[in-house]
């Protein structure tokens, strides 16, 4: 899975926390920005309630369920930035990724 098929899932299944803004940071491979106020994923560098950082390959790991997303928190690979409460509402987000 490439930086592209995740940023089109996203796109595709309207992968947003309504009301949130929540940015995935994947480094110099980009960032995905989904905004649940205005319904839109996008690849812009915008201010966020939470960021998401974590390389890429960990990413594609934990959606396709080879990495615990709490074993990659615990182990520093993926970085919450901003409102928790946000990031724990992100499961359902993942989920639609799988599909």
């Amino acid at each position: 899975m490439t930086f592209d098929d995740i940023y089109q899932r996203f796109s595709s299944a309207s992968a947003t926390v309504p009301g949130k803004k929540v940015k995935f940071d994947f480094g110099d491979a980009g960032k995905i920005f989904l905004d649940g106020a205005a319904g839109a994923v996008s690849q812009e560098d915008a201010a966020a309630d939470t960021t998401i950082s974590i390389k890429l390959e960990d990413f594609v790991a934990m959606a396709e369920g080879k990495l615990d997303p709490t074993a990659a928190f615990m182990q520093g690979k993926l970085k919450v930035l901003g409102d928790m409460g946000v990031a724990m509402q992100l499961q359902s987000v993942m989920a639609k990724l799988r599909q």
